[in-house]
Formats: C-alpha cells, sequence, structure tokens
C-alpha cells in the first residue's frame, strides 16, 4: 500500500514499518526489544523463540526496501539492559543503513550505550515539513509520524465476528504507526469521518476507513 502525504509517497507495510520514498528512510515504531525477556524474567509464558523473532522482521523488512536511513520512532528497547542487547549490537553490525532513534518513554537506557554502537539520538526529528516523534504531537505548519499508541481497529464481520488487527491512523495531520514488536498489544481506534485507516491484514495492507 502507497500513500501520498504533502507530494511524498510513504509505502506501509504488513509489518507495520512504512518507507518513505523520498528519504530513503525506514520508519519502525514501538519495537520494545527486551520486553519478551523482561516478561520471562518474571515468570510470563512467552516462548523463548519469539525474541528473534523482531529481528528476523526487521531483516525482512531491510532486505525490501533496501533504506539508507532506519528511524525508530522511539520505544526501541522496552527497559533496562538486558540479553536482548547483545542480539541488537549483533543486528546493528549488519546494518549499511544510518541508525536514528526518536527517544520513547521506554527508551532509558543511557544514550552512551547507544552512541557507542553508532546510534543518533533526538527528542524529534523535523524534516522538511514533517515532524516526526515518539507520542503523537501536532504543531501547525508541520505533518506529524509518530508512533506510541499502538493503534489497532476492529473489523467486524456479518456474522458479527470480530478481528482486531493493528493499523495504521491517519488524520488530517498526522500518520501513527502501529508497534513493531511482538506481544505489545494494541490499541482501538475510534476513527472520525475523515480519518483513514489501514490495516495490517496477514498479506497486505487495506485501507478500511
Amino acid at each position: 500500500m502507497k500513500i501520498n502525504i504533502q507530494n511524498n509517497h510513504f509505502r506501509l507495510a504488513c509489518s507495520g514499518v512504512s518507507y518513505w520514498e523520498e528519504q530513503k528512510a525506514l520508519l519502525v515504531a514501538d519495537v520494545h526489544l527486551g520486553k519478551i525477556s523482561h516478561f520471562r524474567k518474571y515468570g510470563s509464558a512467552v516462548p523463548q523463540s519469539a525474541i528473534q523473532t523482531n529481528f528476523d522482521r526487521l531483516d525482512e523488512a531491510v532486505t525490501e526496501f533496501q533504506p539508507q536511513k532506519i528511524i525508530f520512532l522511539g520505544d526501541l528497547f522496552h527497559s533496562a539492559l538486558n540479553a536482548e542487547w547483545n542480539l541488537f549490537e549483533n543486528w546493528l553490525q549488519k546494518q549499511q543503513a544510518e541508525i536514528i532513534l526518536i527517544a520513547g518513554n521506554h527508551d532509558i537506557i543511557s544514550p552512551i550505550h547507544y552512541e557507542e554502537l553508532g546510534v543518533k539520538i533526538h527528542q524529534e526529528l523535523q524534516i522538511g515539513n514533517f515532524r516526526l516523534t515518539h507520542h503523537p504531537e501536532e504543531k501547525e505548519s508541520y505533518f506529524n509520524i509518530c508512533g506510541h499508541i499502538h493503534p489497532g481497529y476492529r473489523l467486524v464481520g456479518l456474522a458479527k465476528q470480530h478481528l482486531k488487527l493493528k493499523c495504521f491512523f491517519r488524520s488530517k495531520n498526522q500518520l501513527i504507526l502501529p508497534a513493531f514488536g511482538e506481544f505489545t498489544g494494541a490499541f482501538l481506534m475510534k476513527p472520525e469521518e475523515e480519518d483513514q485507516v489501514f490495516v495490517c491484514a496477514q498479506s497486505e495492507v487495506i485501507r478500511v476507513n
């Protein structure tokens, strides 16, 4: 699915990433690396194999779009340093793209650790008329691209069956990306008439509103 925002072109992928063609940038929100290890530490029955899934899906997105920049829109790492940090280091060593992190509320790891790995950290990033943040923050004269909300949408079938899917949520001056990470959940959005909802189905992104 490709959408046009202020004469810029964004490709929306089922994984929840968006590729900004003009900037050759892969946008990724709310990966929450370390969350699975954190849950397992405190007894949650989350399979160990799920940890690698996030990295496999990131690799698939990089292979598909071949970005020059990878911009994480906050909450890259869920908590304090744990075993998944080593996996993140190994993943970074394979990347040729510039890596940028816009700090989110879960990004409590010292910036020093990221800087040592060559990751650039910003509180927000302005590119032309676009303003990239973690929290949704509309600002006059800018189109906001963000994460944090973990947007989702409930589809209702003819037999009243329900299916909850993560989604891209576009309003007049804002695009909220879905959470990329495994086991991150989704917050059901209630679109207004002019809003657009693009759900992440199994094999394609579909506009439903």
